[in-house]
């Protein structure tokens, strides 16, 4: 089994359990752990036993919080990876496509790019001590891809624009309300749950699963397109003085001042 830094993998019974284990940056991604996570979602997609995957975040606070930007404001990029790039749009491609059910198992904040991955996820389970939204307009970055495209089909439009537009947080029970996720749970119950809709899937047709879930992708498959474009401009938003703004004021833990670098022209 390979060996992780930034992320734990086991099979668990029917179960590949993926966990992002960066507790002391809320479980933020650096592309090291965009890597990982690719090997790990590989191997669940080879490996017979495993019949779903379930990914879930590291202690209490956080599922996941997204791009690192700490990590970005120290040295304008998210670290150093495998193949010289940050593959964040592989991943989201290798969770929609893995011909296995992806069980996000929300067990805490799920902001930013983490929330795209729960967005991305076939199926939600939250604890009652999860907290849902997106970050992106107040760091100087946005997902104008899959995590808005998509988020747009699962909540519709109006939610949506409000999600992204106003960047605030909604309790577990706002998510389920919403449409936004499957099921919420005592906080302490979260894995055990989620090993049981995996325990469910092992119980039916691998085959019709893989038909399935192709047949649902195939009416949002077009926006791998625009996600591809949309994350060609981020890099290029990413390291301009309005992003990096962005970052710096976050990392500085201060009030972003967008209005002295934006360029209105």
């Amino acid at each position: 089994m390979t060996q992780f830094e930034d992320i734990t993998y086991e099979v668990d019974g029917a179960a590949g359990l993926i966990t992002i284990n960066r507790p002391q940056r809320y479980n933020a991604f650096r592309a090291k752990t965009v890597d990982e996570l690719i090997s790990a979602f590989q191997q669940a997609w080879t490996d017979r036993a495993v019949r779903a995957v379930i990914l879930t975040g590291s202690g209490e606070k956080a599922f996941c919080t997204g791009g690192d930007v700490k990590q970005r404001a120290e040295t304008g990029d998210y670290g150093p990876s495998e193949l010289g790039r940050f593959r964040i749009s592989d991943l989201h491609k290798l969770m929609r496509d893995i011909p296995k059910p992806v069980i996000a198992a929300v067990n805490g904040i799920a902001i930013g790019g983490g929330h795209v991955l729960q967005v991305l996820a076939d199926v939600s389970i939250a604890a009652d001590t999860a907290r849902f939204g997106q970050a992106g307009p107040r760091v100087g970055s946005f997902d104008a891809g899959f995590g808005s495209a998509y988020l747009a089909r699962v909540v519709g439009e109006k939610k949506a624009r409000e999600i992204w537009m106003f960047c605030r947080q909604y309790s577990a029970d706002d998510a389920l309300a919403m449409g936004l996720i499957n099921k919420v749970v005592p906080a302490d119950q979260l894995l055990t749950e989620a090993k049981s809709w995996a325990a469910d899937a092992a119980a039916l047709s691998p085959t019709a699963i893989k038909f399935l879930k192709q047949s649902f992708n195939a009416d949002t498959d077009h926006q791998a397109g625009l996600s591809n474009m949309a994350m060609t401009a981020l890099d290029m938003f990413g390291v301009s003085p309005e992003g990096m703004e962005g970052a710096t004021a976050f990392a500085q833990k201060r009030t972003p001042d967008f209005d002295s670098v934006v360029d209105w022209h």
